[in-house]
């Protein structure tokens, strides 16, 4: 029996998926995390700290002492590092380490694009003393801010002026402070790129790209926040745009020099023209992975992904249906009462699930500030407009009932 190390962060959605994927492999699972989940009580068990990379790989590389593993897989940011230092202390096929560090910070993902001039939006990095006016003026406006560290869209915000870019910038710097990183690290101030936003979903296997799916926004990320709501596969755009949007991919992890395991791109379109927004060393996130099934039985992602990982082959053709997801994103701060409707989603025509993923007195924050969404609906069906029609008909069933404190 082969066994795989799971690194999964502390609150995710995706153990369960995960770990019967494992299961009906017939795979020996080692959970890695900061906190046992309840799901992992028949499983190995290996203690991390993703505050701590290099401490937390070394106790996956120790576990190895005791038993052979075969594939240490991430499922986020923080997990793909302490994976990729593993798998290298394991003698794994793995990512370099610096790869994948380029991938979790936006400064180093900018410079290194920009080294091998792949598209992308141009950019400059303001320091808690720069004039951030003059950066911006630098960068020509629309711009969008981000912070370095965070992920999901949080902290991400555009502004249209310069004279606005201050107490933006200053905003970020609370959220970082509250999301427990650095405030005083560099903000990424970019130039805002109209036109569609596209997500491809792909696998590298001996640093060849294998597109899983490419999956298009219905709904305008215009601004000024930019929360990942509606995904829609397959996409509607024109192929040549499409072979465009899987070159651009392509040169950006071979820049990175990524060449194993999921890839997660974002890319914007406008006109002609391709540009990388963000690559990860991970697959989607959230439990969006579930919109996606492959081959003749229905692979789920992560069994494709434990596949891939342990050195089976991987059949990577979508299934031949649309499917889709909507995140659904918390629409006020506080506490979280209730989600009505949610029998009346179901049986909207195409639904194929909905979960809520915040039980009912948890305090929530939207987004630029917050990182979590309430829940995912989830529908298939013969085309992409369909999918993307009962999406939208069984987001307008729910009711979503928030006491502001």
């Amino acid at each position: 029996m082969s066994t795989a190390v799971l690194i999964l962060p502390t609150g995710t959605y995706r153990a369960d998926d995960f770990i019967e994927a494992g299961r009906s492999l017939g795979v020996d699972l080692v959970i890695a995390s900061e906190k046992r989940h309840a799901s992992m009580s028949s499983e190995g068990f290996i203690h991390i700290d993703s505050r701590d990379l290099h401490r937390s790989a070394e106790a996956i590389v120790q576990a190895g002492d005791r038993r052979p593993i075969n594939a240490v897989i991430p499922v986020d940011d923080a997990g793909a590092m302490i994976a990729a230092i593993a798998s290298q202390g394991l003698g794994l096929a793995h990512n370099h380490p610096a790869s994948v560090a380029a991938t979790r910070n936006k400064a180093i993902l900018r410079n290194v694009l920009n080294e091998h001039e792949v598209p992308q939006p141009t950019f400059e990095l303001a320091a808690p003393s720069s004039d951030t006016v003059a950066l911006a003026e630098v960068v020509g406006t629309p711009v969008v801010l981000k912070p370095l560290s965070l992920s999901g869209s949080r902290g991400v915000i555009r502004v249209d002026h310069p004279l606005q870019v201050p107490p933006v910038v200053e905003r970020i710097r609370r959220i970082l402070a509250v999301a427990g990183q650095n405030p005083n690290e560099l903000v990424l101030i970019e130039r805002y790129i109209p036109g569609r936003e596209i997500v491809l979903e792909g696998l590298l296997v001996e640093g060849a790209l294998r597109v899983l799916a490419l999956f298009d926004k219905p709904e305008p990320m215009d601004g000024p926040y930019f929360a990942e709501t509606m995904l829609v596969t397959p996409s509607r755009l024109h192929p040549e745009i499409l072979e465009e949007v899987e070159t651009v991919a392509t040169r950006a992890v071979r820049a990175l020099g990524l060449r194993e395991g999921p890839i997660h791109a974002k890319l914007r379109i406008h006109g002609s023209r391709v540009a990388i927004i963000e690559v990860a060393a991970r697959s989607i996130g959230g439990l969006r992975g579930r919109s996606l099934h492959f081959g003749l039985l229905g692979t789920t992602l992560e069994d494709l992904l434990l596949r891939h990982a342990l050195g089976m082959r991987v059949n990577t053709h979508r299934e031949d249906i649309a499917s889709g997801v909507l995140a659904v994103p918390v629409p006020s701060a506080g506490t979280l009462r209730t989600v009505n409707g949610l029998d009346a989603a179901r049986a909207v025509p195409g639904i194929t699930e909905v979960a809520v993923t915040i039980p009912p007195g948890t305090y929530v924050i939207p987004l630029p500030d917050g990182a979590r969404h309430l829940g995912f609906l989830f529908a298939r069906a013969g085309t992409p407009l369909e999918v993307e029609t009962s999406l939208a008909a069984a987001r307008n069933e729910l009711e979503i009932v928030i006491i502001a404190d």
